[in-house]
């Protein structure tokens, strides 16, 4: 973890201690260990918060829970189940555009980048922040996963009726803490091709949230995404 990396002031007034924890000290150490022996990590430094950047703590209206980071050449940055502009749309968010395509009729889109709804309220984060190039899940147990339990104490407890949509068994056994009286919780099985066919497909979880966030005088979410960038590279 770089010194230099800097964090809304929102999250960091809410976090600060996280990163005078030992837990904390050792992750650094160990990336830092990481980088010297080589290792390719993704995403970039400059990155590792870049879903806490872009979705400040007070304008959080809608968690998106991921497990960790792609581990391909140019395909994390910062945002779960999010690519860049020009990459090809990883499988699991196809079915997130399927399903969003089938729940509220919105055109599927040509690229997998989810800034815009980032910058609506909806935290796109992942349980692990850094990955290894080609190896799925390479730093997972290694302090990431204590200092994300932290950023959804934090939602829990200082904000108002989100919506947290967790799809899958990891991200329903991180959130099994939530309060259920001051939020909604929406499980689903993962968009993943292996199990979206159980009950991810046809979940309506878009208009369910949009629902739920207008019955609480909030501004719904736009899930359609701008028709921006070069087309993404081909299957």
């Amino acid at each position: 973890m770089n010194q230099n990396i800097q964090l809304h002031p929102s999250w960091l007034a809410a976090l600060s201690a996280e990163f005078d924890m030992p837990y904390m000290q050792k992750l650094k150490s160990y990336l830092e260990q990481r980088k010297q022996s080589g290792a390719r990590i993704y995403p970039i430094g400059s990155q590792y918060f870049s879903a806490l950047n872009t979705t400040p703590l007070e304008q959080v209206k809608v968690v998106i829970l991921g497990q960790d980071p792609y581990h391909g050449p140019n395909q994390a940055h910062g945002l779960s189940f999010s690519v860049p502009v020009g990459e090809r749309i990883p499988p699991s968010l196809r079915n997130i555009y399927k399903e969003l395509h089938d729940d509220l009729g919105i055109t599927i889109p040509a690229h997998g980048h989810l800034q815009a709804w980032a910058e609506q309220g909806v935290l796109l984060l992942n349980s692990v922040l850094t990955v290894e190039d080609g190896q799925a899940g390479a730093h997972q147990g290694q302090g990431w996963e204590q200092f994300t339990d932290a950023v959804i104490a934090v939602i829990n407890q200082q904000r108002q009726h989100v919506v947290f949509l967790l799809w899958g068994s990891y991200a329903q056994k991180k959130g099994c803490a939530i309060d259920k009286k001051k939020h909604l919780v929406l499980q689903a099985p993962h968009p993943s091709p292996l199990s979206a066919h159980r009950g991810f497909l046809g979940c309506k979880h878009f208009s369910k949230t949009n629902t739920y966030l207008q019955q609480y005088g909030q501004m719904p979410i736009e899930w359609s995404l701008p028709d921006i960038g070069k087309a993404p590279k081909l299957l």
